[in-house]
């Protein structure tokens, strides 16, 4: 078992990301940097790079067809959610969600790897690590946060499709919209996450 550092809070508001769907070119940069940063074998990622596509052409009703294809790249971590459902089908308290900075971690001392916290989350955030028999997911790289650095997926997006920080100031600067094509619905956790989207990537907009 890994020993479990439980770093203080690093903020005394809820912590959340922004991503920049209509910025994210699918590079993976973010996706490798964490696991690099990580030391995660083969089929585990903390962040993943989804690639939803859709839609068709569409009858005009005049003898033409309209377009309504999309295709794009969303980089999902955890979003230490508001109500995390990981932390509430966990028997041991292992998964836990902190005061002040809100992120959601897993406490290696208590983990016994049931993996109900996996089979809970909507986002795939929590992952077994095979070496260990635990759980494990992103912490929001808070080593690095503890000494004033940034996450690593954020630091390494070339096109700065990635920003962090307390959430209710994302929110007020990018809007509070979550809910997009490819990802399950937000009233299920409600994730600390602002997207702002990429063209056909809005709910409902097809």
């Amino acid at each position: 078992m890994s020993q479990f550092i439980d770093y203080p809070p690093v903020s005394d508001r809820q912590l959340g990301f922004f991503i920049d769907s209509s910025r994210c070119s699918g590079c993976k940069a973010c996706q490798v940097a964490c696991k690099d940063k990580n030391n995660l074998e083969v089929g585990r990622r903390f962040r993943r790079i989804y690639e939803v596509k859709g839609g068709g052409f569409i009858p005009t009703g005049q003898g033409g067809m309209a377009n309504n294809v999309y295709a794009y790249t969303l980089s999902i971590s955890c979003n230490h959610c508001k109500d995390p459902v990981c932390t509430k089908n966990c028997p041991t308290t292992a998964m836990h969600k902190r005061p002040g900075d809100g992120i959601v971690r897993v406490n290696t001392d208590k983990c016994v790897g049931c993996g109900y916290c996996a089979w809970s989350c909507p986002y795939g955030a929590p992952q077994l690590n095979a070496q260990t028999g635990q759980m494990s997911k992103c912490d929001f790289c808070i080593d690095l946060q503890a000494v004033g650095e940034q996450p690593v997926c954020v630091a390494t997006c070339p096109l700065g499709a990635i920003k962090f920080g307390p959430v209710d100031e994302l929110r007020a600067k990018y809007g509070s919209l979550c809910d997009v094509q490819g990802l399950p619905d937000s009233a299920l956790t409600h994730p600390n996450l602002v997207i702002k989207p990429h063209q056909g990537a809005e709910k409902g907009s097809q």
